[in-house]
C-alpha cells in the first residue's frame, strides 16, 4: 500500500501568493521565463528558472545556475516571502479551469513508495533532465516544483476533502491563464492521522500523471541522502517528496497531436490512396474535425481536414499499448509511409497540446512550416493506469494535463 506522509511546507505569506505561484519550469523556455517575471521581484521563477538572474548566455545545467537558485529561495525565506508551518500537514490545492474544479492532496510522496513500484509510471525518462533536476535539489535542497500524481477514488478521502473544502481556503486567487488556485491547510491532528491511514490501508498504487522527471530526480537524490547517513533512520525529509495527488475520476487527460514536416517523398494522392489500407477516409473540406471517440483521426493537409476511422485489425484491443490511438497511428501512418520510427529522435515531427486548438494545427501547415498535421482522440486515465499496472511503457508525447500545477505555492524541504 501506498505512503504518503504530512510535511512542514513552506509557504508564500497570502498577500504575496498569487505573485509568487509561477508556472511550471519546463513549460517556458529562459526567455519567456525572464519576460515573465519582468517587475516581479517574487516570482517562483527566481527559484525554478534561476538563469533569468545570470547573463544570458549562461549555460542553463551549469553549477551557478543551481547555486543561484539557492541563493535566490534562501533569500526570499530570510525576507519573510516564505514562511514555513511549524507541525506537519496535508494540504489540498485546488484548481478550476472552465468551470471544471479538481482537489489534490499535497503531501510527501515516499522514496520507498518509487523503488518498490507504489509509485506507478507510464513513460521513459532521460538521464540528462534527471540529472538537471537531481542537481536543482542537491543545491537547493528543496523539491520546488510538485509532482502530479493520480489514485484509484476513495470516498473516504474525497469525504474529508469535501468537509474541509467548504472552510475558507488561505489561498484563492485566479491566474493570468484565467485558471482558479485555492488552497487549504489540513493541520487537524487526528484528520491528519486519518488520511496517513486511508493511504496506507486502502490505496494500493499511486500513479504519476504528470513529472516523471522531477519524480526520479526527488528519489534517486533521497537514495544518494540514505547511501551518504550513516544514521539513516527511514524518517528523514528527504525520504519524501513534494506531490499533489488527485483522484482519477477528477482529472481530465487532453489530446496530444502531431505536425509533420514532409510527406516523405509522397503526392498528397499517393499518400492518401496508403492510407486508406488501414483507414476508411471522409474529405471534411474546409470544416474543422475533432475526433469524437476512440480510433477515429482528424488530419489536416493541403487547406482540407480529413476524418480517418482506423479499420479492424490495424489494433490489438487486448493490448494495452497497441489499442491506443498514437500506436495506431505511428504503425499505420508515421513508420511505413512517413518513415519516422523514433518519434523521441526524429526532426521531422513536432508536438502540439490539444489545449492550443486544432486551429494552431492548421497554422502550423498553412505556414509551410509542416505539411501534414493529424489530431487524436485523447487517452483516458483508465488506459494510463491500464498501462501503469502492467508495467508498460506509452509511447512518447501522449498525455497532456490541464491545468498545470504552478510552482512556488507549497514547497517541501529535505531537512
Amino acid at each position: 500500500m501506498s505512503i504518503l506522509k504530512p510535511f512542514k511546507g513552506i509557504r508564500p505569506r497570502i498577500d504575496l501568493a498569487e505573485k509568487v505561484a509561477s508556472r511550471p519550469y519546463d513549460v517556458l523556455n529562459s526567455t519567456e521565463a525572464r519576460k515573465e517575471a519582468e517587475g516581479n521581484p517574487y516570482t517562483f521563477l527566481h527559484v525554478n528558472k534561476p538563469e533569468i538572474d545570470l547573463p544570458e548566455d549562461i549555460d542553463i545545467h551549469s553549477a551557478p545556475v543551481y547555486e543561484k537558485a539557492k541563493e535566490n529561495f534562501e533569500r526570499m525565506f530570510k525576507e519573510g516571502v516564505f514562511v514555513q508551518d511549524e507541525k506537519p500537514c496535508y494540504y489540498i490545492y485546488a484548481q478550476t479551469m472552465f468551470g471544471k474544479i479538481q482537489y489534490g492532496l499535497v503531501a510527501g510522496a515516499a522514496v520507498e513508495d518509487y523503488v518498490n513500484g507504489i509509485i506507478k509510471k507510464h513513460e521513459l525518462t532521460r538521464p540528462d533532465k534527471e540529472e538537471d533536476r537531481m542537481n536543482h535539489v542537491r543545491v537547493s535542497n528543496i523539491n520546488a516544483g510538485p509532482v502530479f500524481f493520480a489514485y484509484r477514488d476513495n470516498a473516504k478521502i474525497d469525504k474529508i476533502v469535501s468537509e474541509k473544502t467548504s472552510d475558507k481556503p488561505e489561498y484563492d486567487f485566479t491566474s493570468e491563464d484565467g485558471v482558479r488556485h485555492q488552497m487549504w491547510i489540513i493541520n487537524n491532528e487526528n484528520t491528519v492521522k486519518n488520511i496517513e491511514h486511508i493511504f496506507a490501508e486502502e490505496v494500493k498504487y499511486i500513479y504519476v500523471a504528470d513529472g516523471h522527471h522531477r519524480t526520479a530526480a526527488a528519489a534517486l537524490v533521497g537514495k544518494e541522502r540514505r547511501e551518504q547517513n550513516q544514521n539513516h533512520t527511514g524518517n528523514e525529509e528527504y525520504n519524501f517528496f513534494l506531490s499533489v495527488n488527485f483522484p482519477e475520476s477528477q482529472l481530465t487527460i487532453i489530446d496530444y497531436n502531431r505536425v509533420v514536416k514532409d510527406l516523405n517523398g509522397l503526392s498528397k494522392n499517393d499518400f492518401t490512396e496508403k492510407l486508406k489500407e488501414s483507414f476508411d477516409i471522409e474529405n471534411m473540406g474546409n470544416n474543422e474535425y475533432k475526433p469524437g471517440k476512440l480510433h477515429e483521426f482528424s488530419m489536416y493537409l493541403d487547406n482540407e481536414w480529413y476524418k480517418l476511422t482506423a479499420k479492424e485489425g490495424t489494433f490489438n484491443e487486448n493490448d494495452p499499448v497497441g489499442v491506443l490511438d498514437v500506436t495506431i497511428l505511428t504503425e499505420q501512418v508515421l513508420a511505413p509511409h512517413l518513415n519516422i520510427k523514433d518519434l523521441r529522435r526524429s526532426d521531422r515531427i513536432d508536438f502540439v497540446g490539444g489545449i492550443r486548438g486544432l486551429g494552431e494545427l492548421k497554422k502550423r501547415v498553412d505556414s509551410g512550416e509542416m505539411k501534414v498535421a493529424f489530431a487524436l482522440y485523447p487517452v483516458s486515465m483508465k488506459q494510463l493506469m491500464d498501462i501503469a499496472d502492467n508495467d508498460l511503457i506509452m509511447p512518447p508525447k501522449v498525455t497532456w494535463f490541464e491545468p498545470k500545477l504552478r510552482s512556488g505555492l507549497i514547497i517541501h524541504s529535505l531537512e
